[in-house]
């Protein structure tokens, strides 16, 4: 193994992955973490609109039906789009934590070509916690949940205060998303982690 892959894997002593008592039930659909984003919400005309559906444990399952405007080469998903479909599902395993993250590293092994017009099929769970560090996997598979897997991915991602897009967003963007009841709703769910 390699060294890149280690540091995508809890270290010795992290702690296993526990849901929140307040997290979504499994099979509830949980939701844009804010309109205008690319992965997830619907305020983007060319995103991805990725629905991600608790799982059971610290998992999430999400579904994303490749685009006309999310091709590469001719016909087929480009390589980033699948690697962001990939990183939402992966960030969605923060409403399980009832906590805000941010990826820190993602690795992404591109295993299959995906056609446009293809849904693919995403699974991401919790692989360990070590302090502000989440350490998580995520595939996405062909034709089903139990399809090929056409891309696959490991990610760190590190826990991070609400403070945190107030200091480094654009004013305009962080005053429409605070001018928003659903988005204040939101950040304010996740602010049981002090």
């Amino acid at each position: 193994m390699s060294p890149r892959n280690e540091t995508l894997r809890p270290p010795e002593g992290a702690a296993a992955p526990r849901r929140h008592p307040d997290a979504p039930a499994p099979g509830e659909l949980l939701g844009s973490h804010y309109d205008e984003c690319f992965g997830c919400g619907g305020g983007q005309d060319h995103g991805l609109h990725l629905a991600a559906r608790a799982g059971e444990g610290v998992s999430v399952t999400a579904e994303f039906t490749v685009k006309k405007a999310h091709q590469g080469a001719p016909g087929l998903a480009h390589g980033g789009v699948l690697a962001t479909a990939l990183d939402e599902t992966l960030g969605a395993l923060s409403w399980l934590l009832r906590t805000i993250a941010v990826t820190g590293r993602l690795e992404t092994d591109f295993l299959r070509p995906v056609p446009v017009d293809t849904k693919l099929y995403l699974d991401a769970h919790v692989t360990g916690v070590d302090g502000r560090k989440i350490y998580s996997t995520a595939t996405g598979r062909l034709g089903g949940p139990d399809g090929d897997i056409a891309v696959r991915a490991d990610a760190l991602f590190i826990e991070v205060k609400v403070d945190h897009f107030i200091a480094h967003g654009r004013d305009t963007e962080i005053k429409a998303a605070m001018a928003d009841p659903d988005q204040v709703r939101r950040a304010r769910a996740f602010e049981v982690n002090p």
